[in-house]
C-alpha cells in the first residue's frame, strides 16, 4: 500500500528530475524508469485495454483493490513505457477520489510539456485521460 501521496509522489519525480544537468540525461533516467514496469502478460494485450492516441502500442490494465485502483501499463516504446512508470509513481494505487483531485502539474514541473514530441505529449495526455476516466468510473 502507498504511503506517500500522489502530491509527495509529483514533488519527489521533480527532485530526482533536479539531479540531471540536462535533457539527454532526463530522457535517459525516464528510459530506465520504464524498464523497471512489472511484466504485462501478453493476455491484457487487448483492444479494449489498448490507448488510443499513442503512436507507439500502450496497453492499460486496471483493477480495484478494495477502496484503490490498480494501473498497470506496457509500451513497445522504451521512453513510452518509461512515461508509464512516471504515471504509475503518481497514480497507481490510489484512491479513486484522490486520483481526481491530483493534478498533473508535474508536466509543467518537470518540463515534459516542452521537451517531449508532439506526438509524445498526445500519447501522455491518452494516458491521463484513461486513468481520469477509470477514477471517474469507479468513484461513481
Amino acid at each position: 500500500m502507498t504511503t506517500m501521496t500522489a502530491e509527495q509522489a509529483q514533488q519527489e519525480l521533480v527532485e530526482e528530475f533536479e539531479m540531471f544537468d540536462n535533457w539527454m540525461d532526463r530522457y535517459q533516467y525516464i528510459i530506465d524508469l520504464g524498464k523497471q514496469l512489472p511484466a504485462f502478460p501478453e493476455a491484457w494485450k487487448t483492444d479494449e485495454r489498448k490507448i488510443q492516441g499513442c503512436q507507439s502500442n500502450v496497453w492499460m490494465h486496471h483493477a480495484r483493490d478494495g477502496e484503490r485502483l490498480q494501473f498497470q501499463a506496457i509500451s513497445d516504446a522504451a521512453i513510452v513505457s518509461g512515461l508509464i512508470a512516471v504515471l504509475m509513481r503518481i497514480y497507481n494505487d490510489r484512491r479513486p477520489e484522490d486520483i481526481r483531485a491530483t493534478s498533473p502539474h508535474f508536466l509543467k514541473d518537470l518540463g515534459l510539456d516542452k521537451h517531449l514530441s508532439p506526438t509524445r505529449s498526445n500519447g501522455l495526455n491518452a494516458m491521463l485521460e484513461r486513468i481520469y476516466r477509470v477514477a471517474e468510473q469507479e468513484a461513481a
